[in-house]
């Protein structure tokens, strides 16, 4: 099965058969101020991508509903609902963020180690990167090799938000939805607007 997310295009699902093909189905997907886009996304995938673990930050009081909502409308069930620490609050000094970056990457450890995820497809809150980090970090140690795809918001018009500065250089496939941003940034994918 392919990652058909990328667009109901027929053009762009060849696309992404080629990223993903012959992937299992374990998937985590981050939400925060981003959880219509994710779930934009989510609606396109094949069943075969099931369980679905979700990872939110803890402080997230809003998306837990969304989710389930929308788990419902497919009459399917997903396998979980994790929480982290959130990496970076809003307005919070630079300097502090790196503790609480570290933090949270030490959380994630053990959950990605349990989980061991196939996929992790993620949109741009900082929630996602100590998750994606510590994937990266058991595939470089053999443990699990997991594919990474991150989707950038279609807000970024003309810059990558922080956590696409972050993991533009631990993803396997990095997708804009900006002609500009592909310019600036050679190592992604620009399929035009897909959500």
């Amino acid at each position: 099965a392919g990652l058909f997310v990328l667009s109901a295009h027929s053009g762009y699902i060849a696309v992404a058969d080629t990223v993903v093909a012959d992937t299992a189905c374990s998937l985590f997907c981050f939400t925060g101020g981003h959880t219509t886009e994710i779930l934009r996304l989510l609606s396109c995938l094949s069943e075969s991508y099931s369980p679905r673990h979700y990872v939110l930050a803890d402080s997230d009081k809003m998306s837990e509903a969304k989710i389930r909502s929308f788990e419902q409308k497919r009459a399917e069930t997903f396998s979980n609902l994790d929480r982290i620490p959130r990496s970076r609050e809003v307005r919070q000094s630079w300097i502090s963020s790196v503790v609480t970056t570290l933090y949270s990457i030490l959380y994630s450890l053990p959950l990605t180690y349990k989980r061991k995820p196939d996929l992790i497809l993620c949109n741009g809150p900082g929630t996602c990167v100590p998750v994606c980090l510590s994937a990266f970090l058991l595939g470089l140690l053999r443990i699990k090799r997991t594919i990474i795809v991150y989707v950038e918001s279609i807000c970024r018009v003309e810059t990558l938000s922080l956590s696409g500065k972050i993991l533009y250089y631990f993803s396997d496939y990095f997708i804009v939805q900006w002609p500009d941003l592909k310019k600036k940034y050679p190592k992604s994918v620009y399929l035009g607007r897909i959500v």
